[in-house]
């Protein structure tokens, strides 16, 4: 077999491969001889069909395959061993074909060749990071969010926001009287900070033991029937059918006591390392100040790409062989819509290309460790998400390592980690022109793309 490449641009190579009869025959012979072992023909048994009958109703389609496996194969390998850059897949010349008469083919294939790019990410480079300044009034939110999260339930006197109030529900006429044979729950309890209406809520602020508030159970959940049921302690069927008032007769109230500020608190919350309310404070705005890491690392990535989309400037890519193959791809493109579909491809392609790029630059490289890392950092969110924040670490491994053995998970992770490094090394190599901002100024970043 003979190959050989020329380069017509920039952006664009052509591969000639000459097979001859001697590349395939004898893997055709072979596959011919496999098949009358195996195949049957009318008046033959398997294995003894003659081989010239097997070669005239098979010889040309084992032909065809081996031929199309030989020169994938070889294109590759071509590809590989040269070090060619190819975008895609090599796209098969149209006026290809192997003629069943043939015994020499002579075979063409268009390759778009990834563009060579300037690009030098240093320090001087100069890429903003927005870091958010923790104020006061987000240290008390969040100190009253820890303290309700650690606090007790309690008997308490009268209702307020995070209330569980216990009483009979009584299921009342229009005109606001009991309602015969109407339904009755004797140890109803409701939680009013749950209610999806305000007003239903507000009903309830304020009253105390002994108390009566009519109210109506269908409009505190929208109607949802599994949400009335367990209200009205009836069957969803049932249950859907009283939208009426019912008067709630409160016979005991359990309010939500915060946490105290004292060095069992500290413990339980932060371990050994608080002891008292000024280092509370700070560990709380440390606290915060991490879980803002991630939406300004983010927002590192979206400044990180615009000024190295820009530093880089306009790309030239072998367009017309990317639509060819991503035609041939996707059944779902055709000639008609792959300019509006390309667009947003080629975009997407060009920052691959200098993502490539750059990671080669700065030696960027994803281990296995980093991997089981990410994976680590997931388990711990999910198990956040369930109020599970001191989970074991042998816990936490184990259910990494379960994730690890998905490969969709995998393959998830192993771009998410990827990036995590890629923007990470270019933190680190380039210059980063601090910006202090306040929560809303950060936010309003999002809300104009071309921030001052």
């Amino acid at each position: 077999m003979k190959i050989d490449y020329s380069k017509i641009s920039d952006v664009l190579g052509e591969i000639t491969m000459v097979i001859e009869e001697a590349d395939y025959a004898e893997k055709v012979s072979k596959q011919l001889k496999q098949i009358g072992k195996t195949h049957a023909e009318p008046g033959f048994r398997p294995g003894k069909v003659p081989a010239a009958v097997i070669a005239k109703k098979y010889g040309n389609a084992v032909k065809y395959d081996e031929i199309n496996k030989l020169v994938g194969d070889a294109l590759f390998e071509y590809i590989k061993e040269n070090n060619l850059r190819v975008l895609g897949n090599p796209v098969p010349d149209k006026a290809n074909a192997i003629n069943e008469d043939s015994k020499d083919f002579t075979l063409k294939f268009k390759v778009g060749l990834a563009p060579e790019i300037d690009l030098k990410v240093d320090k001087d480079m100069k890429i903003p990071y927005y870091t958010i300044t923790v104020s006061e009034e987000m240290v008390d939110r969040q100190d009253e969010a820890l303290r309700r999260r650690f606090g007790k339930q309690e008997p308490g006197e009268e209702v307020d926001a995070t209330a569980l109030v216990k009483g009979v529900i009584t299921e009342l006429n229009e005109d606001g009287t009991v309602k015969e044979n109407g339904v009755v729950v004797e140890n109803g309890i409701v939680a009013p900070q749950y209610f999806k209406s305000e007003d239903q809520a507000k009903i309830f602020l304020g009253k105390k033991v002994g108390d009566e508030v009519v109210f109506n159970p269908a409009a505190t959940c929208e109607s949802n029937p599994t949400e009335l049921s367990s209200m009205l302690n009836l069957p969803k069927e049932e249950a859907e059918k009283h939208h009426g008032d019912f008067r709630f007769d409160i016979k005991e109230i359990i309010v939500l006591k915060p946490a105290e500020l004292n060095e069992e608190y500290f413990k339980m919350v932060f371990g050994d390392s608080v002891t008292d309310k000024d280092q509370y404070r700070e560990a709380v705005r440390n606290m915060i100040a991490g879980s803002l890491e991630g939406d300004q690392n983010f927002r590192f990535t979206m400044d990180a790409e615009k000024v190295i989309r820009e530093k880089v400037g306009a790309i030239e890519l072998p367009d017309e062989v990317l639509k060819d193959f991503l035609i041939a791809q996707n059944k779902d493109l055709n000639a008609e819509n792959i300019e509006a579909e390309y667009a947003n491809i080629r975009e997407q392609l060009v920052w691959d290309i200098e993502k490539e790029k750059i990671t080669e630059e700065l030696g960027v490289k994803v281990e296995e460790q980093d991997l089981l890392n990410t994976a680590r950092m997931m388990a711990r969110n999910q198990f956040a998400q369930y109020g599970m924040t001191n989970v074991p670490e042998d816990s936490v491994e184990h259910f990494a390592s379960e994730i690890l053995k998905d490969e969709k998970s995998r393959s998830s992770i192993y771009r998410q980690t990827s990036d995590m490094k890629l923007f990470g090394a270019i933190r680190e190599a380039v210059t980063l022109d601090d910006k202090q901002v306040t929560v809303d100024e950060f936010n309003a970043l999002f809300a104009n793309p071309e921030e001052k």
